[in-house]
């Protein structure tokens, strides 16, 4: 299996090059040269496998430089009850009748993102320990990816994390699982602005192959590919605890404010799983909403990033919508470029509304997409509680609200839950009355010391961090 840049480097690369690397040379995305195809009778054999091996299965289509023992071997360490919570890891419940919720968030820090930053951890420490290599690692978060990275990466032998934020932007729990980790290899770093800032100077960062290449900088944002890869699995999970044979079409609603968790399903669906329809659920900030009801896309400056009660979907410029750009305009890689750097680099926006290729956005590969705003996700998590007495996160909400306004009669519609509601506690407070429910070894937290910087919104402040301390 060999890997391509969206913007048409001619390097091709094998999954462990671009696991270390994030980035392509050019600044584009990695992806597979085709994805693989799944057809019924595989289907068929991976419905009863446990959650491990069915990783492992999807995994080995895109992993050949990995011996098969060694990367099974990873995923049994990864995904497992100890970790997870349950024996099926991502255990699906009926909500009401045609609405289905997928929990995602029973790992070590309560949100969607452990499923894929474990792997991950677990990946790099095979790798660099394969190679006698470290790893730098330079992130962005705007609440979830943080935490989710640095649990994964605490005392991993070779590897450092240096975890931009917004400084002030996100919820008081996640500042406090970040900051106040105290292990020696991992680096907080709160940014002087907001999330976009952040996403910029890891980019940035990235784009300088010189300090790249001496630092060893790799990324454990959902640029990575291997991060991405991950959340196919899910959703084969979830649909195959949906329906009882695979003749039947299910739909999924993603809350999703960088394209990243909803990406993974657009990977899984042009694979062959039978996914009839891909809700993107949005905050106030709209952009991905705003595109596939228009064909344009407009990233917003940071001034105009709404600050909302669903925080880690407060993003403007949604990284990974490159790949499915891409797929759209028939891998099209200098059409790619001409929008992502000519138009979006000068002008803040492209427009696709004309193209032919938008209507494919819907017929062919399926989306739709849906709006919420703070008084949607109060009526969503009060109408919950009552109705069903199920507490969800405000994420969560803001996809349930989508998801209930693309049903379509006899199939199933899984939301994919993001995150447990204490992880934001004050919406649950405003909208119940009451806080919900906190795992015990999270009691506290808020209060325990941190370990944390505060720099400018400028990549080379961080880089000359990033020199200072990486040893």
């Amino acid at each position: 299996m060999n890997y391509l840049s969206t913007r048409g480097h001619p390097d091709r690369k094998r999954f462990c090059e671009i696991l270390l690397e994030g980035l392509a040379p050019d600044g584009g995305l990695y992806l597979p040269e085709a994805y693989p195809q799944v057809d019924t009778a595989t289907l068929a054999k991976w419905r009863a496998l446990p959650y491990a091996e069915l990783a492992f299965e999807i995994l080995s289509l895109y992993i050949d430089d990995i011996p098969p023992a060694d990367l099974k071997a990873i995923c049994a360490k990864t995904y497992t009850a100890e970790v997870f919570g349950t024996d099926e890891i991502v255990p699906l419940r009926e909500l009401e009748d045609g609405v289905y919720l997928e929990a995602l968030s029973n790992g070590p820090t309560l949100a969607f993102k452990d499923m894929a930053m474990q792997l991950l951890g677990n990946l790099f420490e095979y790798e660099l320990a394969r190679r006698g290599a470290e790893l730098n690692i330079l992130g962005a978060t705007s609440g979830d990816t943080g935490s989710a990275a640095e649990y994964a990466m605490r005392g991993k032998k070779g590897v450092r994390v240096f975890m931009t934020s917004p400084d002030g932007r996100m919820s008081p729990f996640q500042q406090a699982q970040m900051f106040s980790l105290q292990d020696e290899n991992i680096h907080n770093i709160a940014i002087t602005g907001v999330f976009d800032d952040c996403q910029d100077i890891v980019k940035a960062v990235s784009n300088d192959l010189g300090f790249k290449r001496k630092y060893r900088i790799g990324t454990v944002n959902s640029i990575n590919w291997a991060r991405l890869l991950a959340q196919v699995v899910y959703y084969f999970a979830g649909y195959f605890q949906a329906t009882a044979s695979n003749d039947k079409p299910v739909s999924f609603t993603v809350p999703s404010g960088n394209f990243g968790n909803v990406c993974a399903g657009h990977v899984a669906r042009s694979m062959g799983l039978p996914i009839q329809t891909l809700v993107v659920a949005t905050n106030e900030n709209d952009v991905l909403d705003e595109f596939f009801r228009t064909g344009v896309y407009r990233v917003r400056a940071a001034v105009d990033t709404h600050e909302t009660s669903s925080p880690s979907m407060d993003i403007s410029k949604a990284s990974n919508f490159e790949r499915f750009v891409f797929d759209l305009v028939g891998r099209d890689a200098a059409k790619l470029r001409k929008l992502f750097v000519d138009d979006l680099g000068l002008q803040g926006s492209f427009d696709l509304s004309a193209d032919p290729a938008f209507k494919q956005a819907a017929e062919r590969f399926g989306f739709k997409s849906g709006r919420s705003t703070h008084a949607d996700r109060l009526a969503t998590i009060r109408d919950t509680d009552k109705r069903f007495a199920t507490l969800v996160d405000p994420h969560t909400a803001d996809g349930l609200k989508a998801a209930r306004e693309q049903l379509v009669p006899g199939v199933p519609m899984v939301v994919l839950e993001t995150a447990l509601p204490i992880k934001f506690a004050a919406t649950l407070v405003e909208a119940l009355g009451a806080e919900p429910a906190r795992p015990k070894k999270f009691e506290g937290i808020e209060a325990l010391p941190k370990r944390v910087v505060k720099l400018p919104a400028d990549a080379e402040a961080v880089k000359a961090y990033i020199a200072e301390n990486c040893g």
